[in-house]
């Protein structure tokens, strides 16, 4: 499936779950040439509570992730597919916690996650040529938002697994989200270097959140928002901001599209 560019291998948990995979079998699968090739891997089985669903997810080299909003998007609209919640609307359990999602037309899909405290300045990370300030906001997993002049300026691959794994930013490091105005078109474009993927993807749903909040923040825009992807696709981002500054009510809409469907063998 893809979810505006973010590819995953998607797996019914009824059949397998991840304790059947090791780190080699998902690295194999994820594998661009001689795998299937994604971003990730993605268990999609029944939750704890009735009508729950649970997802596992997985990036290309095999770390267990938290959270990842597009994979999430996609489970939603898989899962109505299987028949294993509605989808009008679930409760989606992930290492994160436990969301609502709910399908929606043209084969997207809308996620409610976990209220965002505000992105804060990080002490100690220094900006480099062409970047104005960053940010860094946890929306499920850590990321940094860094506002450019010009994205396509941005040497992603580079830039962004340099700051990955920037002292400043702890031991885990953070997915990198380079940002700019989108121009003539409404919204902001994004580039992100992700963590566990190492390397550029086309797209990243927590990080637009995260992006977004960023935006409002620097008092630069206004929820709600569009992110134009790397792939061209939108992302739209629904948030309201509360008194003590952080996030609530806070909405991923994106695409979550079944692309192909067959057998691992």
């Amino acid at each position: 499936m893809t979810g505006s560019g973010n590819d995953f291998v998607m797996v019914d948990g009824r059949s397998s779950g991840p304790g059947d995979w090791s780190v080699r079998d998902i690295r194999a699968v994820c594998a661009r040439g001689t795998g299937i090739g994604a971003d990730g891997l993605v268990f999609v089985a029944p939750g704890a509570a009735p009508g729950a669903v649970r997802m596992a997810y997985f990036n290309s080299d095999g770390s267990r992730a938290a959270m990842c909003g597009n994979a999430a998007l996609c489970t939603t609209q898989l899962a109505a597919r299987l028949g294993l919640a509605n989808g009008r609307g679930m409760s989606l359990e992930t290492d994160a916690g436990t969301y609502e999602s709910r399908c929606a037309p043209a084969e997207r899909a809308e996620l409610r996650l976990a209220p965002v405290r505000a992105p804060q300045h990080v002490p100690g990370l220094c900006v480099g040529d062409g970047e104005r300030r960053a940010a860094l906001a946890v929306v499920g997993v850590p990321h940094l938002i860094v506002l450019v002049d010009e994205i396509d300026r941005v040497d992603v691959p580079q830039r962004g697994r340099d700051l990955r794994s920037d002292p400043a930013l702890g031991p885990e490091g953070a997915n990198v989200n380079f940002i700019s105005p989108a121009g003539t078109r409404e919204g902001w474009r994004m580039r992100t270097y992700e963590r566990g993927v190492e390397a550029e993807t086309l797209a990243c749903g927590t990080g637009a959140v995260a992006a977004a909040c960023a935006v409002q923040q620097w008092g630069l825009g206004t929820l709600p928002t569009t992110i134009w992807t790397r792939s061209g696709r939108t992302l739209e981002i629904r948030a309201r901001q509360t008194a003590n500054g952080s996030y609530d009510d806070v909405w991923l809409v994106g695409e979550a599209r079944l692309v192909f469907r067959g057998v691992i063998t």
